[in-house]
C-alpha cells in the first residue's frame, strides 16, 4: 500500500477517535442516556460548524473533477492534523473520567468505525480500479464516521446496554451486601434543588468532631455513583455514611433509597432547577420528598421551611424538625441575628428547650447560613455537643467554586460561585457582592440553566437585579444573553459598563483592561460543556 494513503489513513483514524472521546465526553456528562444526549445534539451540536468542516472534505473526496484524490486527501489530511491540533488544545469543564463503562463505549465506537474502515481499505487495494479510488472509499468513509459520530456513539450504546444493565445490577448488589454487614452504621440522605453538597461538607465537618463519617465524594451523588461509594471508600469503622442524593427525573431519589436505606434525611431546597427533565416544579418536590418518603418510622427528617413548596409539604411517616432562616414561623430550629463582615459570618441558632448557640464561619452568605443550620440541626439530634458544633462550624473551610472568597496580589477580590447557578443562589451572591464597596462591583455570569419554561423569566429577574445593585456586567455567551441584557436595561444601568462576550477567555480579557485595586469579582455560574 502506498505510504502517503497510510499516513492520510493514520491521521484520520486519531481523527476519529478523538472525536469520539468528545462524543462520549458529552454523552457521560448527560448521565449515559440516550434521550439526555439527543436533546444536547439537537440544540445544535448535529449541524456544529466543526462537522460542516468534514461534510466539506468529504465533498472534496467525492468529487475528483475538483481536485484529483492525491491533492484532495493532501487537503483533507493537513485539515484533520490541524483539527486534531485544537482538540488536544481545547480544555473541557468537565473532562471524560475513563471509568471501565467508558472503556467499554470507546473500544466498541472504536471497531465499528475503524473496523469498517479497514475493511473497506483492504477489500478495495489492488484492484483494477485501482489504489486512488480506495483511498476516495476509505477516507470518504471516515468523513462519514466523524460526520456521524454521535450515531455511533449511540449505536454502541444500544448494543452495549445489556451488557451496562447486568453490570449495574451485580455492583448495586454487591453494593447492599456490604451494607446489609454494617447494621450500625448510620446512613444520612441529603438532598435538594441546591445546597445539598455544601450541607454534605459541612455536616460531614460537624459530624467528625464525634463520630468518624463517610461522605460521598464529588459529584458522586447518581445511584452508581453512590454504590462505587459504597463498594470502594466505605471502611469497617465508619460509624455514619452521608450519602449526596442527586435526581433529574422522578424516582431517582427512590432508586438511592433502595439501595442505602437512610434513617435521616435533609431536604435542602425544592427550586425550580433541571425542569427541562422533571417538566414541572411539583414534580421537582415529589422526587426530592422520596428521601423523606423512604425513612423508616423511627427515622427523623430535616426540612427547610423557607422554601414555600417544602413549608407545604406535609411529613407524617417519621419524626421531622423544620428549619428556617427566612420563614420561621412553625420552625423547630431557626437562625437569627445574622452579620456580615470581611472576615465572614455570625449567626445565632435557636432551637428546642431553650437550645441557644452562636455561630462564627469563613463562609459568605444567606444560603450558607441555611446549610450550616441544617447541619446543625442532625448534629444536634446525634448528640454532638454544643462545643463541638461552635468549633467545626469556625474551622469549615469554603467550598470550592461556592461562593467562595480570594484576594489577588493586585488587591482584586474574587468571588468563587462557578460552580453552578440557581435562582435563590444568584440572588444570594449578587447581594453579598453589593455589600463590597471599596471599588467596582463587576459580576462575570452567563446566567442560569435548566429552568424549563421559566428560564427567560427567571434570568431577566437576575437581570434586574444586577442593574440595581452592582457597577459592571460582563455577559457571557449567547444562551442567556437576551433574558439578562433585557432585564438590565430595565433598570438604567450604565450600558457602557454592559459588557457583552462571547466567551470566558474574552471575559478575562476585558476584565484585566478595567480591574483596579479594590475592586471586586463575582463568577455567577459556569456553564458546562453541554450549554454552548
Amino acid at each position: 500500500m502506498n505510504a502517503f494513503f497510510i499516513v492520510i489513513y493514520a491521521i484520520c483514524a486519531v481523527y476519529i477517535l478523538l472525536n469520539f472521546k468528545h462524543d462520549l465526553q458529552m454523552f457521560q456528562q448527560n448521565s449515559y442516556r440516550i434521550s439526555r444526549y439527543w436533546k444536547w445534539l439537537s440544540r445544535g451540536d448535529l449541524d456544529s460548524a466543526w462537522r460542516l468542516v468534514d461534510v466539506a472534505c468529504l465533498f472534496l473526496l467525492c468529487a475528483p473533477q475538483l481536485l484529483e484524490i492525491r491533492l484532495a486527501s493532501l487537503f483533507v489530511g493537513l485539515t484533520l492534523l490541524v483539527k486534531i491540533f485544537l482538540i488536544l488544545r481545547r480544555k473541557a469543564k468537565k473532562p471524560l473520567v475513563f471509568t471501565k463503562r467508558v472503556w467499554r463505549q470507546y473500544i466498541t465506537t472504536a471497531i465499528l468505525a475503524l473496523g469498517g474502515g479497514t475493511a473497506i481499505a483492504i477489500c478495495t487495494a489492488g484492484k483494477w480500479y485501482g489504489i486512488y479510488y480506495s483511498a476516495a472509499l476509505t477516507l470518504g468513509y471516515g468523513m462519514m464516521v466523524t460526520i456521524f459520530s454521535w450515531a455511533v456513539v449511540i449505536i454502541s450504546a444500544t448494543l452495549l446496554s445489556p451488557v451496562e444493565k447486568y453490570i449495574q445490577n451485580r455492583y448495586i448488589r454487591d453494593a447492599k451486601r456490604i451494607l446489609r454487614s454494617k447494621p450500625d452504621l448510620k446512613v444520612i440522605g441529603i438532598t435538594g434543588s441546591y445546597g445539598k453538597t455544601s450541607t454534605k461538607h459541612y455536616l460531614t465537618r460537624i459530624l467528625q468532631e464525634k463520630y468518624d463519617v463517610l461522605m460521598t465524594p464529588g459529584s458522586f451523588n447518581t445511584p452508581m455513583g453512590v454504590v462505587r461509594t459504597v463498594r470502594e471508600y466505605l471502611k469497617p469503622y465508619n460509624e455514619i455514611f452521608v450519602c449526596e442524593m442527586g435526581a433529574k427525573q422522578l424516582g431517582d431519589i427512590k432508586e438511592i433509597c433502595n439501595i442505602v436505606h437512610p434513617e435521616m434525611g435533609i431536604v435542602t431546597a425544592v427550586g425550580p432547577m433541571h425542569l427541562e427533565s422533571f417538566k414541572s416544579i411539583e414534580n421537582v418536590c415529589t422526587t426530592k420528598f422520596e428521601l423523606i418518603d423512604a425513612l423508616p418510622s423511627t427515622g427523623f427528617a430535616a426540612v427547610n421551611n423557607d422554601f414555600e413548596m417544602c413549608a407545604d409539604r406535609k411529613v407524617d411517616n417519621c419524626t421531622v424538625a423544620r428549619y428556617g432562616v427566612t420563614n420561621t414561623a412553625g420552625c423547630q430550629y431557626w437562625a437569627g441575628d445574622i452579620r456580615y463582615s470581611a472576615d465572614g459570618t455570625r449567626f445565632k441558632v435557636y432551637g428546642p428547650d431553650n437550645f441557644e448557640l452562636e455561630l462564627e464561619t469563613r463562609l459568605l452568605g444567606e444560603c450558607n447560613v441555611s446549610d450550616l443550620l441544617a447541619a446543625v440541626v442532625i448534629a444536634h439530634k446525634l448528640g454532638v455537643s454544643p462545643e463541638q458544633i461552635k468549633y467545626a462550624v469556625g474551622s469549615i473551610q469554603q467550598v470550592e467554586h461556592r461562593l467562595s472568597v480570594k484576594q489577588t496580589p493586585g488587591g482584586v477580590t474574587i468571588l468563587d460561585d462557578a460552580f453552578n447557578s440557581n435562582p435563590a443562589g444568584s440572588r444570594m451572591a449578587v447581594d453579598v457582592l453589593s455589600h463590597f464597596t471599596t471599588g467596582k462591583r463587576i459580576i462575570v455570569t452567563p446566567g442560569m440553566i435548566e429552568l424549563g419554561d421559566r428560564q427567560m423569566e427567571l434570568n431577566r429577574g437576575l437581570g434586574i437585579q444586577i442593574g440595581e445593585k452592582l457597577d459592571v456586567a460582563i455577559i457571557v455567551g449567547k444562551y442567556n444573553r437576551e433574558a439578562l441584557v433585557s432585564g438590565i436595561e430595565k433598570t438604567g444601568f450604565n450600558k457602557e459598563n454592559l459588557i457583552i462576550v462571547d466567551s470566558f477567555n474574552e471575559a478575562q480579557q476585558r476584565l484585566a483592561m478595567i480591574l483596579k485595586p479594590g475592586d471586586t469579582v463575582l463568577y455567577e455560574n459556569d456553564l458546562p460543556d453541554t450549554f454552548k
